[in-house]
Order: structure tokens, then C-alpha cells, then sequence
């Protein structure tokens, strides 16, 4: 029995080129959807904090319910992306997303409810979870297919995501939008451009160059050889290599409005715009990362981005001028943009074992989103939300030091016909 989002079945058929390159754009808006719904709430998080009359450690409670839903979505997606393909599962992935956002501008606005609001929160972290990893095992198939590094390319374009909902965000504020109204504008968008594009997306089960189905082993086909990923000691060490970069990452999504309202004594809609700036940095540390990647590994490139976090954090932390602050902002989005691609892509290295792999690594990337708006929030209770973010230069300087887990294997650039990593990106 089939649904209106099941994976397709048959053999695998060869692509051409304008069927991976066709793939390849369409994973580009799937992986901008979910980096829209978050920066969308998360831009409106000061509004929130007013509106439900919180405090550091009650609106840590509260973007705990993303968290929290991350971590159940994402210890289920190796068995949902397993049974019914990557396609189908980010494709639910991204209705409920959209169900979950406007849910929580409903708590917010109507009532307000702080219940009904984590409830929303829990159903968009879930979601995204399970959307996250599917995202990811698809981009990595199709970077094999393409030949070339694309991956910190994908996580631009949640970016660039994350960069409109947060433009949005701020004109929303300006303007005195409601807050149902704005998310719930921006979950029938969601859907819309997930329908729009689904269809060009192929089983991550084809090899572009052959059209062979990849074999797979016992790990990708049952529940104990999943779950036997997790004694896997490089997963493992990848793990905590994203923890770390999710904990830059994330320590912003989260906090980084607030830091610069509290802290820097800006007004909403300039913590917004500051917000904005961090992940426009982001995005253009992503798209540049492609090329740092090909010239001097991953490696070296890891640890010069979280000696980048530790420097933008100091400075936003430290510096009271309002404009260096954002310059330290801008550093910290900088260094801050490759952990997650590069640890998702050292996942799936190999991909026989690729939807366990990454799932595993997410999962305790996002176990940072599990723990750190709590710990921050309880941290900012007693000294200030800006001086919580220095919890995140221990977390860089973790990450720098398990950066070797993510070297590239042996036989990383491919021979004979496929372009080499770093190489532009054609349009068709």
C-alpha cells in the first residue's frame, strides 16, 4: 500500500545529469524549509518572552520543548528513514514542522497558553528531527552522485533559510504582526514548497554513475544492527565533534536575541536584526567553506572554525560597543557554519551504513539543543544571559579537540570522471 508520500519503488533506474542536478536544487529548498520555521520563532522569541511574561529560565523551559522533540524524532529517523525512505520521511517531516510552528504561535496568541506553546514546540522539534537526518542521508546520496563536496552547500541553504525567516521575523515585529498570524503564514509556505519540489528527489539507494542499488548490510536493515552503530567509536567521536558545533549553532538560535536585548540593551527588533547578521555570517562561512574544504581538509578547517566561535563569543560577550559586539557576532556565525555539515558528511562516508551513522551523530549533536537552553537559561538567571554564553567556549574547545575524527577516508575524491570537492557547483 502506497501513500501520496511513499518512497517509490522498483529497481533503481541509471540518473542523468539533469536528474542529480535536478535533485540537488530540490534538496536546496528542503534544507532551506526547516532553517525558515526556526529562525521564524526564533525571531519572535523576545515577543514571546513578553507576551507569556517569562524569565531566562522559563523561556529556557520552554525552547526545551524543541529540544526535547528533536531527540525523539531523531532516535526514531534511522528506522522511518529505513523502512520507508529518505523522500517520504522528510516529507512528513516537514508537514508536522508546519503543523507544530503554527501551533505554537496559537499558544502564544490565543490565551496566551504556555502549555499549548510547548506542546507546539515539542511536535516542531520532533519533526524536524526526523526532517534533519532524512535531509541529510538524501544530500549525502546525492554529493556521491554529483562526485563533489556539496553538503556545507545544503547547510547554506537552511541558512539562507534561517536568514529570511529572520528577516522576516523582524519586519513582523515592525509592523506588530500578530504572532499566529506571521507562523501560520509561514507553515502553509512550508508545505507549498515541499509539494512544489518533492518530486525530483531520488532514492538515496541509487549510485549515479552505475544506477546499481547500493547493498546493504545488516546494520541498515534491522532494528539491532541500527541501534549497534552507537559502539562505533569514530561515530561516536563525530558525535561529540557535532554536539560541539550545535552548541555554537544552537547557543544563538536560541539565546542570541535575548543576549543582545539584556545584554547590549538593543531593542526587539535590533536583537532580531542581530540574529539576522549571525546567520547571514553563517551562511556565507558555508558557501566559502566549500572551497577551504578542498584546500586544506577538514581537519584543519574544523579547528580554525571553533578557535573562530571562541574569538566572536569573547568579543560579543565582553565588548560593550554595540557595533564590535556584532562584529564578534559575525566571527562566531563564521566559525560556527561547518561543524554541522562536516560531521554529517564524515557520517555518511560510508553509504552502506549511512541513515544509522547519521542519525546516531545527530542524535548527540542535538543532545546540545537538549541540554543547552535549560543550562544557559538557569546560568543567565543568576548572571546575565550574555555571560551564560560562555559555557559555549568550553563545548568549541571540545570540539576542536576531537576534530580528527572527522578526517576524509583514503579514497574521498573520486577517480575518473567525478568532479573534484570544492569545485563550482554547474547550474544544469
Amino acid at each position: 500500500m502506497t501513500t501520496p508520500f511513499s518512497a517509490p519503488t522498483g529497481p533503481a533506474q541509471p540518473l542523468s545529469r539533469a536528474q542529480v542536478v535536478a535533485w540537488r536544487n530540490a534538496i536546496f529548498i528542503i534544507f532551506a524549509l526547516p532553517g525558515l520555521a526556526l529562525a521564524s520563532w526564533v525571531s519572535r522569541l523576545p515577543a514571546v518572552r513578553d507576551i507569556l511574561h517569562l524569565g531566562p529560565a522559563q523561556v529556557g523551559l520552554l525552547v526545551f520543548g524543541i529540544a526535547a522533540g528533536s531527540i525523539l524524532g531523531l532516535l526514531a529517523s534511522s528506522h522511518i528513514v529505513a523502512r520507508f525512505g529518505a523522500r517520504a520521511a522528510f516529507s512528513w517531516g516537514i508537514l508536522a514542522t508546519a503543523i507544530g510552528v503554527a501551533a505554537a504561535g496559537i499558544g502564544v496568541t490565543v490565551g496566551p497558553s504556555f502549555a499549548l506553546t510547548f506542546a507546539g514546540l515539542l511536535v516542531f522539534g520532533a519533526a524536524s528531527g526526523i526532517t534533519d537526518v532524512a535531509m541529510n542521508v538524501s544530500g549525502a546520496a546525492n554529493e556521491r552522485a554529483l562526485g563533489r563536496s556539496v553538503m556545507p552547500v545544503f547547510h547554506a541553504f537552511f541558512s539562507f533559510g534561517t536568514m529570511l525567516g529572520a528577516g522576516l521575523g523582524a519586519l513582523a515585529e515592525l509592523t506588530h504582526l500578530p504572532i499566529v498570524i506571521h507562523l501560520a503564514l509561514v507553515a502553509v509556505a512550508m508545505v507549498a514548497a515541499m509539494l512544489l519540489v518533492r518530486r525530483f528527489v531520488q532514492s538515496e539507494h541509487v549510485i549515479e554513475e552505475s544506477g546499481e542499488p547500493i547493498a546493504h548490510d545488516d546494520i541498515s536493515r534491522t532494528w539491532r544492527g541500527r541501534l549497534g552503530i552507537w559502539r562505533d567509536r569514530r561515530t561516536l567521536l563525530i558525535g561529540v565533534l557535532v554536539l560541539a558545533a550545535a552548541f555554537s549553532e544552537g547557543s544563538a538560535n536560541d539565546w542570541l536575541a535575548i543576549a543582545s536585548v539584556d545584554g547590549h540593551g538593543v531593542s526587539n527588533a535590533t536583537g532580531a536584526l542581530v540574529f539576522g547578521i549571525f546567520v547571514t555570517a553563517m551562511t556565507a562561512g558555508r558557501l566559502g567553506g566549500v572551497f577551504l574544504l578542498d584546500r586544506f581538509g577538514r581537519v584543519a578547517v574544523l579547528r580554525g572554525s571553533f578557535l573562530l566561535v571562541a574569538i566572536g563569543l569573547i568579543i560579543f560577550i565582553f565588548v560593550p560597543v554595540v557595533p564590535i559586539a556584532i562584529a564578534g557576532a559575525v566571527l562566531w556565525g563564521l566559525g560556527a557554519a561547518l561543524g554541522f555539515p562536516v560531521g554529517m558528511s564524515a557520517a555518511a562516508d560510508d553509504p552502506k551504513t549511512a541513515a544509522a551513522r547519521v542519525s546516531a551523530v545527530a542524535t548527540i549533536g542535538y543532545f546540545a539543543f537538549l541540554v543547552g537552553p535549560p543550562v544557559i537559561g538557569l546560568i543567565g538567571q543568576h548572571v546575565g544571559v550574555i555571560h551564560g554564553l560562555l559555557l559555549v567556549l568550553v563545548l568549541a574547545g571540545l570540539g576542536a579537540l576531537v576534530a580528527g575524527a572527522a578526517r576524509e577516508p583514503a579514497a574521498a575524491v573520486p577517480e575518473g570522471g567525478g568532479a573534484r570537492d570544492g569545485e563550482p557547483l554547474s547550474p544544469a
